[in-house]
């Protein structure tokens, strides 16, 4: 083995190479991390993202002549001649993006919400009539599926390894321009915009328009970040300021929707506030973060786990909860029988105790009955419990309430309303949605429902008359 011994002066001039050396290559990695062009990005994904279309039918609302006096025989004229006019198509777009090759596409709830018929279209120009598996309103996202070989599926990121500062890239369809890229960078996370309990925004300065809802947003590597959602904007068009849900938050509903097409959410049983200056001294804490609970649901998944009024929970899994509103959405990420560990503040001391969370009482938006048929009912549903068997006076104890009815919808056509309570369909009863589901996929479009109600205690029946099969 050769030595060689060097004086100090030229140790340290070797040093000094060394370190400049490191610093050039660090210099090297840190320009390679932001890129001169996103081609090679587009190139690859862009045949991941589907523009979709939408009609819905809906009636026009003549205008009424001015001055005509409601007691005129004209009135009646003009109610009749007017009432009996045809319904007009409605058009929309948005932008969506393949999640398997299976054909599942993901896009907002509120592109499809309500349509009649819904198109996707891939990159060569292929159309495809899309069948709705399920949807989300509180998350704004929907799941769809079509019949088509030979699709590119994308590749989902953690989103919570997203930092401010991170380059962005949106493909989709503003104003119909169809394969539109911009660019930018992540502006802030987090972003709490008023849309819903779960906002949880990633904000961003690549242009977003109309039209871009539900399609995706990339990292630089070519990976879902998120679904484009929403704007900030005075004049309809981009100022800056485009939202768009992480990945990471939507990314545990998606096998449920295939599965159910809705999603049962997951709760601890606890009312939750900030905590604010007043409280912290009170409760002698360190900072403001956490939830406080100033009450225990009785009989909740909370009280079972021994979390008692006045404690700061201050994490869910090790993850931080920094306010109230941070914590539905960690425990919206989990489904109704998990087990979490919650980290809370009692009398000074952190706690860590085990929860088995509880299912939520929410709606259920049927959204998923018929969908073999591609066919709609037009109605909000919830399961029938004893309080709400109480609230609307029914003798049935088994069925589905109605929770609001689309207006000219088969079922608002077949004159079912609000607070009737659905307990059979063809003869067959229905306790919950999977139960009509199960019903509607075995009828064939065009057909007649035999629906049986209980309407305030008293029996009701309905003929839904099914929309013919769209061609």
């Amino acid at each position: 083995m050769r030595m060689i011994f060097l004086n100090k002066k030229e140790f340290d001039l070797k040093v000094s190479q060394a370190l400049i050396g490191a610093m050039f290559l660090l210099l090297a990695q840190t320009v390679q991390a932001m890129p001169s062009s996103f081609a090679d990005l587009v190139v690859e994904q862009r045949d991941t993202v589907v523009n979709i279309s939408t009609t819905k039918m809906m009636k026009v609302q003549p205008r009424m002549p001015q001055g005509l006096d409601k007691n005129s025989p004209f009135n009646q004229f003009f109610h009749d001649f007017f009432g009996q006019m045809p319904e007009q198509e409605r058009h929309a777009l948005g932008t969506g993006f393949i999640l398997s090759n299976k054909g599942y596409v993901v896009t907002n709830n509120h592109v499809i919400d309500g349509a009649d018929e819904i198109l996707v279209k891939t990159r060569d120009g292929k159309e495809f009539t899309a069948e709705l598996i399920g949807s989300d309103a509180k998350l704004d996202v929907a799941l769809l599926k079509i019949k088509a070989k030979g699709l590119q599926a994308v590749k989902l990121a953690n989103s919570d390894k997203l930092r401010v500062g991170d380059w962005v890239v949106a493909i989709g369809n503003p104003f119909g321009l169809e394969q539109t890229v911009t660019a930018g960078i992540v502006s802030a996370r987090s972003r709490v915009i008023g849309s819903g309990p779960y906002d949880d925004f990633i904000q961003t300065d690549a242009a977003i328009n109309p039209g871009n809802s539900g399609g995706p947003l990339f990292n630089s590597r070519g990976e879902v970040v998120g679904i484009n959602t929403a704007i900030y904007s005075r004049s309809g068009g981009n100022n800056g300021i485009g939202f768009a849900i992480p990945i990471n938050l939507v990314d545990s509903i998606f096998d449920e929707l295939r599965k159910t097409g809705h999603v049962e959410r997951a709760r601890l049983g606890v009312m939750i506030r900030d905590v604010d200056q007043e409280t912290m001294k009170a409760l002698n804490l360190k900072s403001k973060d956490g939830a406080l609970v100033p009450q225990v649901q009785s009989g909740s998944a909370a009280e079972k786990a021994g979390i008692q009024a006045g404690d700061v929970i201050v994490s869910v899994d090790n993850e931080q909860i920094k306010n109230a509103h941070d914590l539905p959405i960690r425990i919206a990420r989990h489904h109704p029988g998990d087990k979490v560990i919650v980290g809370l503040v009692r009398d000074g001391k952190r706690l860590k105790l085990p929860v088995i969370v509880e299912k939520m009482e929410s709606d259920e938006k049927a959204v998923s009955a018929g969908k073999k048929n591609k066919m709609t009912l037009g109605l909000a549903l919830a399961t029938l419990d004893e309080d709400k068997r109480k609230k609307l006076n029914v003798r049935v104890k088994h069925g589905l309430v109605v929770l609001a009815v689309q207006p000219g919808s088969p079922a608002a056509r077949a004159g079912v309303e609000a607070n009737d309570v659905l307990y059979k369909v063809n003869g067959q009863l229905v306790k919950n949605v999977p139960d009509l589901s199960k019903i509607m996929d075995k009828v064939e479009a065009g057909s007649t429902l035999r629906v049986m109600m209980d309407r305030h205690g008293n029996q009701a029946f309905g003929l839904i008359r099914l929309p013919k099969k769209s061609k």
